[in-house]
């Protein structure tokens, strides 16, 4: 029955640029259209004051400002955001058109995509105000116009006026002009017969979803997103691309070789235009990290997210809401003990299903590796799970993580491929692992390790031989939560071999003391052994001096692919992240 033009305005860039920057909504127009009787029936403008950025002194940028004609003193008396859809939906009631309060229906029109998507929907999901569902659709007249006139060189208003041959309006406030223009180009669309038929449609949520091997996805759908802090969840990621339609199951956490996240992501959107919009995203944020987003190709999402296991896709058809990720289990754990584990106080919940609600990981001659995905109900069952997070099974510390579809088959995948068996030597980095039988002496890769004389590291000796990454976390108990971004590094002999050692680079000194003086000399249990492990307090260059035995970091590295006689038996593999 009714269109509502919307046009937003940003304190940076705007049009076709509208925000690609992260810049906050300063004006809100607008403009409500009675298409039965094919005419405008309110119009209303809210200029809206930004919230402080520390970063700058001023409200505006100069592109703002020359492009728009908005100066600051126009906002400074402005309202806010959330106060702002107050206005609109007293706006919508009193004019009948609130469906909610048995009002008429309507739908909002935009000059393409960018209002909606770009700038209103990113903003409030950062600003933590919930929109009302009619944000969620919208016809963007842009695609209207060249659906009915069949033409496919329209760019914007000016352009969609000019096909018409009708005049600009003469308005001298930004956005209302804008808003007036799209009420003239509607009256002629309605006039020369089209109908409003099916609108653009913002997803609520991420969907689950299964991806198979032999699925055919589109080069021009997938991104690839770095810099995500480790501990990111599929929905994270969804946040951060708040707005654009993602497939389901589309987002695909990728792991490093030791199984862990590794701060990337490929992300599948349901089409090109999304996936276009989404690369305007580069370089936005998640809290104070900024997001690399760059073009992926289809095979980039199935080698991650693709599966053909029977026994995953049978779990992850089950239908839960959320999946939850257990590692660090003993290997002997059994799916009445993760029941039991989860249903003690506190946080008590129950897992989705049952038995059949849990998917343990196990090697190919049928080993456990530790790992385990358990189903739940509902994001409240899966909130009241994680609260769980490093609990006691028997003696062990287990970690909880939110996980996704797609991580249950790469971790699958990787655990029945015979390539990748569970060995220490696994964990060592291609160089090393590329050295002949009957070399005697490493490559030691440079960039794994700190330097500087601040004693923000540990020295862990007298490591069990297969003790892995998961067997240090679960040691240090609590103290890991202070390790670095990829900060734990296994130390091996020229033959591959665990020495027994280990480096830890830690947030700060006063942490690498704190976990010294509470673990040392504690017992790690490794295969029902006891072992005492020594935690010794230690700087980036105490650390180089052991792997080069005293030796300067520049004498001690040979030529790329040449081993040197003066290499010492030990070298790092590639960094783990805790």
């Amino acid at each position: 029955n009714y269109l509502v033009a919307l046009f937003c305005t940003s304190a940076g860039k705007n049009l076709e640029e509208l925000g690609s920057d992260e810049e906050q909504v300063i004006s809100f127009v607008y403009l409500l259209y009675d298409v039965t009787n094919n005419k405008v029936i309110a119009l209303q403008h809210h200029y809206v004051k930004p919230q402080p950025n520390e970063l700058s002194e001023t409200l505006l940028t100069e592109d703002c400002k020359a492009e728009t004609g908005i100066d600051e003193n126009m906002i400074k008396n402005g309202q806010s955001l959330d106060h702002v859809f107050e206005e609109f939906e007293r706006f919508l009631y009193a004019k009948g058109v609130h469906t909610d309060h048995g009002g008429k229906s309507f739908c909002f029109v935009t000059d393409g995509p960018n209002h909606i998507r770009q700038c209103l929907h990113p903003e409030t999901c950062n600003k933590n105000i919930t929109l009302p569902s009619y944000f969620n659709k919208y016809y963007d007249l842009r695609k209207e116009f060249k659906k009915f006139y069949k033409t496919d060189t329209i760019k914007n208003i000016k352009a969609m006026l000019d096909y018409l041959g009708l005049e600009g309006d003469q308005s001298v406030e930004y956005g209302v002009k804008q808003c007036q223009e799209m009420a003239s180009i509607v009256h002629r669309l309605v006039n020369d017969g089209h109908v409003f038929g099916d609108s653009d449609i913002v997803s609520e949520r991420l969907e689950p979803g299964i991806c198979s091997k032999n699925e055919f996805v589109d080069d021009n759908t997938v991104v690839r997103a770095r810099g995500l802090p480790w501990q990111s969840s599929d929905q994270d990621i969804a946040r951060f691309f708040k707005g654009l339609n993602i497939a389901k199951g589309g987002v695909a956490l990728c792991l490093s070789p030791q199984g862990r996240r590794n701060g990337e992501a490929l992300v599948r959107f349901e089409s090109e235009e999304h996936r276009d919009l989404a690369l305007r995203r580069h370089k936005h944020h998640i809290g104070q990290r900024y997001i690399e987003v760059y073009k992926a190709t289809g095979k980039d999402f199935i080698n991650v997210a693709g599966g053909n296991n029977t026994e995953a896709q049978a779990f992850l058809s089950r239908g839960g809401q959320v999946i939850i990720r257990m590692r660090g289990l003993p290997f002997t754990a059994t799916t009445q003990q993760v029941l039991d584990f989860f249903a003690r106080e506190p946080n008590q919940c129950t897992v989705l299903d049952g038995e059949d609600g849990i998917l343990f990981v196990h090697y190919p001659d049928g080993r456990s590796t530790g790992d385990a995905f358990v189903l739940f109900s509902s994001e409240e069952e899966a909130n009241k799970a994680l609260k769980k997070h490093r609990d006691i099974m028997g003696t062990r510390y287990i970690e909880l993580f939110k996980s996704t579809t797609a991580e249950v088959q790469q971790v699958l995948n990787r655990s029945m491929d015979p390539r990748n068996p569970e060995q220490p030597e696994s964990q060592l980095s291609p160089l090393i692992a590329q050295i002949p039988q009957q070399a005697t002496l490493p490559i030691l890769p440079q960039n794994y390790i700190t330097s500087g004389t601040r004693r923000d590291c540990v020295r862990l000796r007298n490591l069990p031989s297969g003790a892995q990454v998961t067997d240090i976390l679960t040691f240090l108990a609590e103290y890991s939560q202070f390790i670095v971004y990829q900060g734990v590094h296994m130390v091996y002999t020229s033959q591959g071999e665990a020495s027994g050692e280990a480096f830890i680079q830690m947030e700060s000194e006063e942490a690498a003391v704190l976990t010294s003086i509470n673990r040392h000399r504690r017992q790690m249990i490794f295969a029902n052994k006891k072992r005492i492990i020594d935690v010794i307090p230690c700087s980036g260059d105490d650390m180089s001096l052991v792997l080069t035995n005293g030796m300067p970091m520049t004498q001690a590295l040979p030529p790329a692919g040449i081993p040197s006689a003066a290499m010492p038996p030990t070298a790092l593999p590639p960094a783990v992240t805790p």
